[in-house]
């Protein structure tokens, strides 16, 4: 591959040009061609209405980065191998996206893996994978990078490389395509995806995605070909490149030494719709040496570094006024270790009460769990407890090193409980090294200790999940054990554990057999990884998605030997990632390995000495910890909000616009972006009482997804603004996404009549696309004239799963055709009895098919009132 000094606003007009008249292959038949007649038009509303969830596709957000000057010569894709609410919520991509983007001469965009409607849709268009930002093909770019957090997301993979048509084997690969990366906890055993991946960034990305980028602009600056690319890679510290690293030299890892020096994405992009994680992440440190044995995060990521409290202060301030998220979550792989979590909390909480800003600590070890925290949590919002002693007994903790004891954990659940929390989730591993029958007992016996800290009152989730040995820990040598054996244990819970108190939940034990296989898999792996995406195993990490009888067919055609990758291995016995230096020394390993069989524990080197594990060198690759007399509490923050009692309450209606690509937010997802939006422009919102405060905002009704609409409305209840309105609006729009814009906003009286009180209607134009030719015009004139005549018109609505029969003639009071517009013009009664759907209309009335009728635009054009509404009421909902 070439990169080439390109122009973005040509780019993609020349890669549609090219393809053009360029045969391509159909993905998944590699036998049949196509030739693409017209340009891929990913941005089409008959494509996003054929799919749920279109805002996982059209992009848009609130701080994505689009660049579009002739500066940017390398195109730089971060490809997320799950779907968008899931990739959105992983903190290392926002963290790359921000680094690459920062680069003068880079573009960096992003891809998430199609869910299986809008892959059925994109094959059947014949339509490429795109990015977000530009609708970019990814063939178009120039490196492609994947993010590796789960070995069953690995289908995912092939899947965006084909559906991208770029060759799924490295060695397939011409100039013309681009590099493909990959990086992440995954990476650490690179050889599953060796295949398939040119280069594996080894360790944390930040400084090497940038060196990665530097060095391919490089080699392209001078003409260099693929090989001189991938040379050129495998001279980058910690980058792993399959075809240049055939011999016996080991690729050591890269670390970030000092995390204070490289802030996290401080305008990071705000999702459309509802992540996973749906919040600011906060990360307070990284690496862990609690050194649990099972745990390959808590060895790769040696040594501890943790941020001090000043710049943690900062970031979550900046971060605030840039999302408007009402939740911070202080991320690191044990959150409670954190050597000043508690001022840390207590300044957060302090600082963002009157926002209702939560706090999150979403791993908690029980021995952390303090009062404190637990008090600090519970000022602002109860979000869920999850405890993870891992084992039933002492003994076995003490074999896997869990340094927790069950006093700790009865101690700390009653706290949580006594503390007006109802419900706690304890996990469970399952097939440990060492493990007998008394441990599991041991389960049974601490969920009901549990209970009883909660008076048998509260709900207690046991979570059972199966032991999978992982690379680079010191069970990497230990067998797993097989489905059968998990299935015993499960019906064992399934029989103690009876209680209407106790929840028994268990991961797919075909799952993590999977999991295990690919783990620990060589490059043989990558054959049947390619087989079961051939067969049509997708998101095989979601249990409605998960084909395990595919997985079944694709080991049988590829001789695959389950009981082979599950089997113990010898000390002696060498691995596919043995090339790669993680650190932690194979001595260290080892000798951990044998302490666990003797029932040891091994003590955290942080308080105290070293245990000579190898990740630190004590000069530049060091523990570092924020020292005690850091300062605290020293960020003035001018988006904590003020004191709602100091204000007024005041109650004020909004006239907004949603267009363009805004039709395809969903009713919550258009609300969720308006009331961020409110917050960062300076509103004061006043909240619901109850579990879980929301902000007192209410709509006249709800636009369905793919409706435009000239003027929606919402009422909502603020504390009393201490500025003028115009400079608000300005602020809240330039935080809304495009399409959304607020056009009116007045202060409502105390006896102001209610949005449900006033809206008797709406008026809609059913734009018809220009392939409606004659014959169906005069369709649609003839069903118009039919239903007008009519005293009943009765249309199929499926309500909570079930078709029934909805009378809606009443609902209609205009209907029309206006030939020279070539729209359907509909007015529509809105009362209690309901209204009618303009999807009804096209599909009961005039007769459009279901499909036919998603290339037709709805627009809501007009809001009617009651009779008795007020000259300001008319004011704003005409928008003057």
């Amino acid at each position: 591959m070439q990169v080439k000094d390109k122009d973005d606003k040509k780019s993609n007009d020349e890669f549609y040009r090219k393809h053009g008249e360029t045969p391509l292959p159909l993905p998944g038949n590699p036998e049949r061609d196509i030739t693409m007649t017209t340009p891929p038009r990913l941005n089409s509303g008959e494509l996003f209405m054929a799919v749920e969830k279109p805002s996982r596709y059209t992009g848009g957000e609130v701080n994505a980065i689009r660049k579009e000057n002739g500066a940017c010569r390398l195109h730089f894709a971060l490809a997320f191998p799950d779907t968008y609410e899931v990739g959105m919520s992983h903190l290392g991509l926002q963290i790359l996206y921000a680094v690459l983007n920062g680069l003068p001469e880079v573009a960096c965009e992003r891809c998430y893996a199609p869910w299986p409607d809008m892959e059925r849709e994109l094959r059947q268009r014949r339509l490429p994978l795109c990015s977000l930002e530009s609708q970019r093909p990814l063939a178009a770019f120039d490196i492609v990078g994947f993010s590796l957090q789960y070995e069953l997301s690995y289908t995912n993979v092939l899947m965006m490389l084909e559906l991208g048509e770029i060759p799924l084997r490295r060695e397939e690969r011409d100039e013309g395509h681009p590099l493909i990366i990959a990086g992440g906890p995954c990476a650490f055993n690179p050889a599953p995806l060796s295949t398939f991946i040119d280069a594996f960034v080894i360790g944390e990305g930040e400084e090497a995605i940038a060196e990665i980028a530097s060095a391919v602009l490089t080699v392209s600056a001078r003409g260099g070909k693929r090989r001189d690319l991938l040379e050129a890679l495998s001279g980058i510290e910690g980058v792993y490149v399959p075809a240049i690293h055939t011999g016996v030299e080991r690729i050591r890892k890269r670390i970030i030494t000092n995390l204070d020096g490289w802030r996290l994405p401080l305008c990071p992009v705000v999702p459309l719709m509802k992540t996973i994680h749906d919040r600011v992440t906060l990360e307070i440190a990284r690496g862990c040496t609690r050194g649990c044995r099972f745990c390959q995060a808590g060895m790769v990521w040696r040594p501890v570094r943790e941020r001090t409290p000043a710049v943690l202060e900062e970031m979550a301030e900046a971060m605030l006024r840039a999302t408007g998220h009402d939740e911070i979550s202080l991320l690191s792989l044990s959150s409670g270790d954190y050597s000043l979590i508690e001022p840390l909390l207590t300044t957060l909480i302090d600082r963002y009460y009157a926002r209702r800003v939560a706090l999150a600590l979403p791993s908690l070890r029980v021995e952390t769990l303090t009062p404190k925290l637990i008090e600090g949590i519970r000022r602002v919002r109860k979000t869920s407890f999850t405890l993870a002693p891992e084992a039933g007994t002492q003994r076995l903790r003490n074999v896997i090193n869990k340094g927790n004891t069950e006093e700790e954990l009865l101690e700390t659940t009653g706290r949580v409980f006594a503390a007006g929390w109802r419900a706690v989730k304890l996990y469970f591993m399952l097939g440990l090294p060492g493990e007998r029958e008394e441990d599991l007992e041991g389960i049974v016996d601490l969920a009901y200790k549990t209970l009883r800290t909660a008076k048998n009152q509260g709900q207690v989730t046991v979570s059972l999940s199966t032991f999978v040995p992982k690379p680079h820990t010191p069970f990497q040598w230990q067998r797993q054990i097989d489905i059968e054996e998990t299935a015993a244990r499960q019906g064992f819970f399934r029989q103690r554990l009876k209680s209407r108190n106790i929840n028994v939940k268990w991961h797919d034990a075909r799952m993590s057999l999977l999991e295990g296989v690919i783990s620990r898999g060589g490059e043989e792996t990558g054959a049947l990884i390619e087989m079961a995406f051939h067969l049509g195993c997708r998101f095989d990490g979601w249990s409605d998605r998960f084909r395990f009888d595919l997985w079944e067919e694709a080991l049988h055609r590829t001789g695959s030997d389950i009981g082979t990758s599950l089997r113990e291995r010898s000390p002696a016995e060498a691995f596919p990632w043995d090339g790669i230096d993680c650190g932690v020394s194979r001595e260290f390993l080892l000798s951990e390995a044998e302490k666990a069989q003797k029932g040891e524990p091994t003590p955290d080197c942080r308080a105290g000495s070293c245990n000579q594990c190898g990740a630190c060198d004590h000069r530049t690759v060091r523990t570092i910890i924020a020292p005690a007399d850091a300062p605290v509490g020293t960020v003035i923050s001018s988006f904590a909000g003020p004191d709602g009692n100091e204000l007024r309450e005041k109650a004020f209606r909004l006239r907004f616009t949603k267009l363009g690509q805004a039709r395809f937010l969903s009713h919550l997802e258009l609300s969720a972006a308006l009331s961020r939006a409110m917050i960062l422009g300076g509103l004061s919102f006043i909240y619901s009482q109850g579990f879980h405060p929301h902000p007192k905002i209410s709509f006249a009704g709800a636009t369905s997804v793919g409706m435009e609409s000239k003027g929606e409305f919402a009422d909502i209840r603020i504390q009393e603004p201490a500025e003028d309105i115009g400079p608000l609006v300005a602020r809240i729009n330039a935080a809304l996404p495009s399409g959304v814009a607020i056009t009116a906003m007045r202060e409502l009286p105390a006896n102001a009549f209610s949005l449900a009180e006033l809206v008797m209607g709406f008026d809609y134009n059913l734009v018809l696309s220009e392939d409606v030719g004659e014959a169906e015009l005069v369709r649609i004139e003839t069903g118009i004239s039919r239903f007008l005549d009519a005293e009943s018109f009765g249309v199929v609505r499926e309500v909570k799963g079930k078709p029934i029969i909805k009378e809606i003639r009443p609902h209609v009071t205009g209907l029309a055709l206006d030939r020279p517009s070539r729209r359907i013009l509909l007015s529509a009664r809105f009362g209690p009895k309901g209204t009618v759907r303009p999807a009804e209309i096209l599909t009961g009335v005039t007769g459009f098919s279901a499909e036919a009728s998603l290339r037709i635009g709805v627009v809501k054009t007009a809001t009617r009132l009651a009779d008795f509404a007020e000259a300001t009421d008319r004011e704003i909902f005409s928008g003057t």
